[in-house]
């Protein structure tokens, strides 16, 4: 299965320390917007921190992926709201 990472910059998707920096941006931008920062920053701080030690290289891949793939539906989601055009289909 390809990698959803592609669709980041490299200089992102291939850092772990940087995609939980963008992580971290995003939730804070989300957390501002619906009134509950803390809970949001705390959310992907938790998920990060659950899997710190992780070691296995396929796992980390896995992990990668799945924080890839919350800021791309992210980025999706605002663009959607901003130009009022549909990019995803949804069920």
């Amino acid at each position: 299965m390809p990698s959803l990472q592609t669709a980041l910059p490299p200089e992102l998707a291939n850092n772990a320390i940087r995609l939980y920096r963008e992580c971290l941006r995003r939730a804070k931008y989300i957390g501002h917007k619906q009134h509950n920062t803390e809970l949001v920053v705390g959310m992907v701080r938790q998920q990060f921190k659950k899997h710190i030690h992780e070691t296995d290289p396929e796992k980390i891949q896995k992990l990668k992926d799945d924080a890839a793939r919350g800021l791309i539906n992210h980025i999706i989601y605002e663009s959607e709201q901003i130009t009022g055009r549909k990019f995803s289909k949804r069920a």
